[in-house]
């Protein structure tokens, strides 16, 4: 039943120029985004080396490559997780309930982190942050499109702000959190993580009053005869997880990989039953059901970028942490301040890319096209993380130019595939899946991070150069295959560019 005292819609007020000619909500937003984006980067840059930590002082029973199978993992259920998110503000919370509580679990995260429990912390911080992450990341994104009429022309600035605060967050947290763990140790660094995440939480609770009224309920709130359905649904889910688990255990599968592998399973099997039941619905036309089909292979393209790019915190962070020479550089780097060279590329590339599609207009590159260029750039950065091993061999230190260039590489491929990615989901998107279909692109990031919980395992020094050969190899080859599809997917686009 819907709540009678709701009040009437808030429209956005186009006369509200108190954040640089922005709404003071964006502000808010802002700041609560960049605490955040604070807390996890921080805490992701240090996580796998407190993993090790754990590993050698007989606190965590696990071999480092599968810390970094976990690693990989974690982040695929984050991602995984905002469809809880997108349900919990849609249909029970409201956006800015559901991001509050989602800062509440996500400090929560860090606490765990913060206090001397070994594995216990770890993972019952994995949880928090999960579920809090799901439900704060994709809602503080909508409230920030609530902000706008549709035809304000301030719309994509104020989004564009909104991106430079997440990065300058990304940016900043590896460099801080990175000393503090040098210098005062990983409990006191995760602890900063929590303290930027009560910062996000005291600047959203008190500046919330700047957000429209209608962010406070849920638009389609669950209605009384939906509740037994949906218990129901739940119910069976959970006794279909608890019957996987039991099998697992019968057939003797106890050991953390075989949970890794599951949930791997999970991440994959996802994206496909999407792709089925869209193709399948009588709700979806023939023109839509192309669209979708055209979509499919710009979706496996994004799922091996993404396989690529979120090895910046787990393959590329090894490698700072064993290949790096430090000689020579001031005392204060470490590792995990390599971290920081993802965000500072986004930010120093995004107003050349956005003059440069400014500039060609309609004469820029397809979407399709835009895809198997990036997709060449990011298995070029593989291809160069190849070139210090084969030269020097796997034993000898090298310069840290190796991963400055090779994250100057993936970005361009990110620029490319990221943003277009985001709103070609939007253009292709059949009328009666649009939601779903916006959850389709977050789920690349999921399957891509699931994939590498697999495929992290195999990097050691020993293979190193094949590691990052066949890797890189093979996402310049499929690169290339795309080139040659781009005339089949603009087709079957059916119009749109």
């Amino acid at each position: 039943m819907e709540n009678s005292n709701k009040p009437a819609a808030a429209k956005p007020d186009q006369n509200d120029h108190a954040f640089f000619g922005q709404p003071r909500g964006l502000k808010t937003l802002f700041m609560t985004e960049m605490w955040e984006r604070f807390s996890f980067y921080g805490m992701k840059a240090i996580l796998l080396f407190y993993m090790w930590y754990l590993i050698a002082d007989g606190q965590l029973n696990v071999s480092r490559s599968t810390a970094a199978s976990i690693m990989a993992i974690y982040v695929s259920m984050v991602y995984l997780a905002g469809a809880i998110g997108g349900f919990m503000a849609d249909r029970i919370l409201g956006e800015r309930r559901t991001v509050f509580w989602g800062g509440v679990l996500i400090m929560i995260g860090h606490i765990c982190l913060a206090l001397p429990v070994g594995a216990i912390g770890l993972y019952s911080a994995m949880v928090f942050l999960i579920l809090g992450t799901g439900l704060l990341k994709p809602n503080v994104s909508s409230l920030v499109g609530s902000l706008y009429k549709e035809d304000d022309p301030r719309r994509d600035s104020g989004f564009s702000i909104f991106v430079f605060g997440i990065n300058l967050g990304s940016f900043v947290a590896p460099l801080l959190v990175g000393w503090t763990q040098e210098n005062m140790g990983f409990h006191v660094a995760f602890s900063l993580a929590a303290i930027g995440m009560f910062f996000g939480l005291l600047q959203f609770h008190f500046g919330q009053r700047n957000l429209s009224e209608d962010s406070l309920y849920a638009p389609d709130p669950i209605q009384h005869d939906e509740v037994k359905p949906l218990l129901i649904k739940i119910l069976f889910g959970l006794i279909a997880a608890a019957l996987v688990v039991s099998l697992m255990f019968l057939m003797g599968w106890t050991k953390i990989d075989d949970f890794i592998n599951l949930l791997t399973i999970v991440a994959i099997i996802l994206p496909i039953s999407y792709f089925v039941t869209m193709t399948t619905s009588a709700k979806v036309t023939s023109v839509e059901r192309s669209r979708v089909f055209a979509y499919i292979p710009l979706f496996i393209a994004a799922v091996l970028f993404w396989a690529i790019e979120e090895q910046g915190s787990i393959v590329l962070a090894t490698f700072a942490a064993e290949r790096i020479n430090y000689a020579g550089m001031p005392s204060f780097v470490s590792p995990s301040m390599f971290q920081s060279l993802n965000p500072l590329f986004i930010m120093l590339y995004t107003p050349f890319f956005a003059w440069l599609w400014t500039a060609w207009g309609k004469r820029q590159p397809s979407a399709p096209m835009k895809f198997s260029v990036g997709l060449v750039f990011a298995g070029a950065s593989f291809l160069l993380m190849a070139l210090p091993g084969a030269l020097f061999g796997t034993a000898t230190k090298v310069s840290p130019l190796w991963l400055v260039g090779s994250w100057a590489l993936v970005i361009v491929g990110e620029m490319l595939i990221s943003p277009v990615g985001l709103s070609v989901t939007t253009k292709l998107a059949p009328h009666a899946f649009m939601s779903q279909m916006m959850s389709m692109w977050f789920l690349t990031s999921s399957a891509g991070s699931a994939l590498n919980a697999q495929l992290v395992r195999l990097y050691n020094p020993a293979n190193e150069v094949a590691y990052f050969t066949w890797f890189g190899t093979v996402s310049v080859v499929l690169g290339i295959v795309l080139v040659f599809l781009v005339p089949l997917i603009k087709k079957m686009m059916d119009g749109v560019r």
